[in-house]
């Protein structure tokens, strides 16, 4: 066992009980005799928003260098992993054991540099080598692995929208997708509008639904120009807004849905001044 899973007060065992309990709770929770309401009408895709919530939580909490919080979305994420599991279990699809045994031997079989005989001179080398491997898994040649529409597909299907939407249009302008200056994506961007408000002028949802995406997209391609993230961006926008809300609830003490447009304007006029004042 490694050195790294031993600390003064915890052990190998230690872990594997902890875990064990943690399956045992979990598979209480989802018993039809005395099992809880809730968990028991759950299904994986119902608890889709929960896993992405939760990765969130982790990556904010890591963020935060707060090391107590990390530790406990951590566990709720894990949580999210066992719950799955235990569902899929119910149905004989497959068991938290298949889960961890699955990603054991890709870990092994993607670092032949360290469970095999396989040399490598440095980090980029070793992504070469992992991404070769991957094709192979997937009956995929290394040449059809490195098609532009692998990637794009690959950003689509995993990454939230707005993360994908900067790597697709990172990957389609360096092979050649490109205005030729800036003056186009604005000019672009004038475009995208237009056929959007035309587009909410209709009684057609989808319609609208897609110009807002290409109006979307757009903005993306506006911040890659800038050399900014739209993700970030937008992070920090909510953050800036729950944190000049939160003022505005402080200057009173009733319910903001009492006051009129006119009065909660004012008070979130003062809420970013007083923010200003403090540098934020």
């Amino acid at each position: 066992m490694p050195d790294s899973f031993k600390t003064a007060d915890q052990t190998y065992d230690a872990i594997l009980k902890a875990l064990h309990h943690l399956i045992e709770v979990v598979a209480k929770l989802r018993s039809p005799d005395g099992g809880c309401p809730w968990d028991l009408v759950q299904t994986p895709e119902t608890l889709i928003p929960y896993v992405i919530e939760e990765a969130y939580e982790v990556v904010d909490a890591i963020k935060s260098g707060d090391q107590e919080a990390i530790t406990e979305e951590l566990g709720d994420l894990l949580l999210q992993v066992v719950l799955q599991a235990q569902i899929a279990s119910e149905s004989n699809h497959f068991s938290l054991q298949e889960v961890a045994q699955g990603i054991t031997e890709k870990l092994i079989r993607r670092h032949p540099h360290v469970f095999g005989e396989l040399e490598v001179s440095d980090p980029d080398e070793v992504r070469q080598n992992w991404e070769k491997i991957k094709a192979q898994e997937k009956g995929k040649t290394p040449e059809q692995t490195q098609l532009l529409t692998y990637l794009l597909k690959r950003y689509a299907r995993s990454l939230p929208p707005l993360m994908a939407g900067m790597k697709i249009s990172q990957k389609a302008a360096s092979v050649g997708f490109e205005w030729d200056n800036v003056d186009g994506v604005w000019q672009k961007f004038s475009e995208e509008l237009a056929e959007f408000k035309e587009a909410l002028e209709t009684e057609d949802k989808e319609h609208q639904q897609a110009e807002l995406g290409d109006l979307l997209f757009v903005i993306i391609n506006l911040a890659r120009w800038y050399g900014l993230d739209a993700n970030d961006a937008l992070q920090e926008t909510n953050l800036r807004f729950i944190k000049r809300l939160s003022l505005v609830e402080s200057f009173v003490e009733r319910p903001l849905s009492d006051f009129s447009l006119d009065e909660l304007e004012t008070m979130w006029r003062k809420a970013k001044a007083t923010l200003r004042e403090q540098g934020e």
